[in-house]
């Protein structure tokens, strides 16, 4: 079956080095994008298994937005999205309770920054199914 792909979509390049770090050591193949317009053409180009998404990139709420995009298009919707995002921080709501309502925030799961790798790990696991 070959390697999982994991595509990055984060605008802070520390955090998707160290995620790319950790991803590639367990033996995921691993891209990213620096914000929403060039991760949805990536996810074209690279065709992940697994999206890990930031929320806050070049609109404060771009993660929202193209989650909400992929879930309702037929052929991206199958794609496990983990929302790893420092947002609760800045905003103080606790967006875990939200994340799975297909209208409000539509994705898989949901991680806080700064995430232990052991954790993020885990949930790559859990949502590849591996």
């Amino acid at each position: 079956m070959g390697k999982s792909k994991i595509l990055i979509v984060d605008d802070d390049p520390d955090i998707t080095e160290a995620i790319r770090i950790i991803l590639e050591n367990q033996g995921y193949e691993v891209g990213n994008a620096t914000n929403g317009t060039k991760g949805l053409e990536q996810i074209k180009k690279f065709k992940p298994n697994l999206l890990i998404l930031d929320v806050m990139m070049d609109q404060p709420d771009e993660g929202f937005s193209i989650s909400r995009r992929l879930k309702k298009d037929p052929k991206y919707k199958n794609i496990p999205i983990l929302m790893l995002t420092g947002i609760q921080e800045k905003s103080g709501f606790d967006f875990k309770t939200a994340a799975g309502d297909e209208n409000w925030l539509p994705v898989d799961d949901f991680l806080d920054k700064p995430v232990k790798p052991e954790v993020l790990l885990e949930k790559v696991r859990s949502l590849l199914g591996s």
